[in-house]
C-alpha cells in the first residue's frame, strides 16, 4: 500500500467520505553538502522514494483539524486548532508542524480551513527529514484545497521555492528549530534519478544526473536508529557558532569564505568557531568537486569526497556519534567506496556508496560491528533519487 492510498484510507475512517485530494512529499538524503545551507553554500541532496501524504479536504470554519497514521496503525489526533488564533507556542508536540504551516499560509493569504489525515513511511527521527516531508505535504494540502496547485502555470501560483521557503519559516518561527533551506527544497525540487545541485544564496538550481544503476553502484542508508532532532540545543549550537563567525570575520555568511582564504580567517577566529569555519569551506568545496566528477559520469570517484565529508563533521563540526562512526568505519572496511554520516548530526543515518557486488558484505560488516559494539541493529536500506512532492492519484 503506498503513503497516498494508506492516507485516503485513513481519512475515510476518520471522516467516513473520500478526501478532496492526497498530496505527498518525500524525505531525503543529503549526498554531501552539510550544515552548508544556513551558511549561503552549496548542498547536493536527493529525493527518497519514502514518502509522507496528505489527504485533506477544504473546511468552511477555518478550523484546521489534523490526524496522523502511526507505525502501529493507531490515529493521533490534533484536536480542532482555530486557524486565526494559532500563534508561535500555541501547539506542541507533533501537531505544531502542520500548525506551523498553516500559520505562514494564513499569512500568505491561505486560511482556509481543512481536514487532514496524515500517513506514509519516511522513517522518523533517522536525519531523513520526515518533518519537513511532512510539512511540504500538507502545505501542499492546504493549498489544493483553497484551489492552488502546483505547476499549474498560472502567474498568482507559488512556486516550488517560494513554498520551501514559507516551510522553513514555518520550521524557524513556529515549531522553534533553526533549520536551513536544504530540506525543504530537496523534498519540493527533486527529479527522478538526479540529485540537486542548490546554490542555496542564488536559489539557482541544476538537476545533475545521478544513475547509480548504469554505474553499478547503490547508496546505502544506515540508519542507526539513535535519536535525531533540529529542536535540541546542538544544532542551534554550530549555527549561532557560524554566524558570530561570519560577523567576526565581517562577511556576510562563511560562503564568503574561499579555500584560498582559509588560513588568513581561522587565524583571526577563537578556537571554538575556527573549527566550524574550516567545516563550512571545506564542505562547500567538497560539493563542488562531487558535482564536477558527477557531471563526468565519474560516480565512483566520489568516495572519498564523502570520507572527508565525515572526518569533517566528526572533527571539526562534532555533531557525529559513535554509532555513526562505527557504521562509517565498518562500511568502509567491508568495501565501501566512501561512507559519511548525513543530516544534522547527533544520531540519525549514515550512507555509503556501494559496488552492486558488494552490498552484501557491507550490510553484513555494519551489522557485525554493530552488535559486537552492543549498539541497535542498523535499518539498512538502498534508496535510488526519486521524485519531489505533488498531487498523487488514488
Amino acid at each position: 500500500m503506498t503513503p497516498a492510498t494508506a492516507a485516503a484510507g485513513a481519512f475515510r475512517d476518520v471522516h467516513g467520505r473520500a478526501p478532496a485530494g492526497v498530496w505527498s512529499a518525500p524525505g531525503r538524503v543529503n549526498l554531501i553538502g552539510e550544515h552548508t545551507d544556513y551558511n549561503d553554500g552549496f548542498v547536493l541532496p536527493f529525493a527518497l522514494p519514502h514518502r509522507l501524504a496528505a489527504a485533506a479536504s477544504p473546511r468552511r470554519d477555518g478550523k484546521l483539524r489534523v490526524a496522523t497514521l502511526g507505525d502501529d496503525g493507531r490515529l493521533q489526533h490534533s484536536g480542532l486548532l482555530d486557524i486565526a488564533a494559532l500563534e508561535p507556542g500555541s501547539v506542541e508536540g507533533w501537531a505544531a508542524y502542520p500548525a506551523g504551516v498553516a500559520w505562514v499560509l494564513r499569512d500568505q493569504g491561505f486560511a482556509d480551513g481543512a481536514d487532514v489525515v496524515i500517513a506514509g513511511d519516511v522513517p522518523s527521527g533517522a536525519g531523513l527529514s520526515s518533518s519537513h516531508a511532512l510539512e511540504c505535504a500538507v502545505s501542499l494540502a492546504l493549498l489544493g484545497v483553497a484551489g492552488v496547485e502546483l505547476d499549474d502555470g498560472a502567474a498568482t501560483t507559488p512556486g516550488r521555492p517560494q513554498i520551501a521557503r514559507w516551510v522553513q519559516r514555518s520550521e524557524n518561527d513556529f515549531v522553534g528549530a533553526p533549520t536551513g533551506l536544504l530540506d525543504q527544497t530537496a523534498s519540493l525540487c527533486c527529479e527522478d534519478s538526479r540529485v540537486l545541485f542548490l546554490d542555496v544564496r542564488s536559489g539557482e538550481m541544476e538537476q545533475v544526473p545521478f544513475p547509480l544503476a548504469d554505474a553499478g553502484l547503490r547508496v546505502l542508508i544506515m540508519d542507526t536508529r539513535t535519536r535525531h532532532s533540529h529542536a535540541d540545543g546542538g544544532y542551534g549550537e554550530r549555527r549561532r557558532g557560524t554566524e558570530r563567525a561570519a560577523e567576526l570575520l565581517g562577511v556576510k555568511a562563511l560562503r564568503d569564505v574561499t579555500p584560498d582564504g582559509l588560513g588568513e580567517a581561522l587565524s583571526q577566529l577563537p578556537g571554538d568557531l575556527a573549527p566550524l569555519v574550516r567545516h563550512v569551506v571545506t564542505e562547500n568545496q567538497r560539493v563542488l568537486d562531487v558535482v564536477a566528477l558527477l557531471r563526468e559520469r565519474k560516480l565512483a570517484d566520489i568516495g572519498p569526497y564523502l570520507d572527508g565529508s565525515h572526518v569533517s563533521m566528526r572533527d571539526d563540526y562534532r555533531i557525529s556519534t559513535p554509532e555513526l562512526d562505527l557504521a562509517v568505519e565498518s562500511a568502509r572496511s567491508a568495501g565501501a567506496l566512501g561512507a559519511r554520516m548525513t543530516g544534522g548530526g547527533f544520531g540519525g543515518s549514515a550512507i555509503a556508496l556501494v559496488r552492486d557486488g558488494d552490498l552484501d558484505a557491507v550490510r553484513a560488516g555494519v551489522e557485525t560491528a554493530c552488535e559486537r559494539a552492543g549498539f541497535r541493529r542498523p535499518r539498512m536500506f538502498t534508496a535510488v533519487p526519486s521524485r519531489g512532492a505533488g498531487r498523487d492519484a488514488v
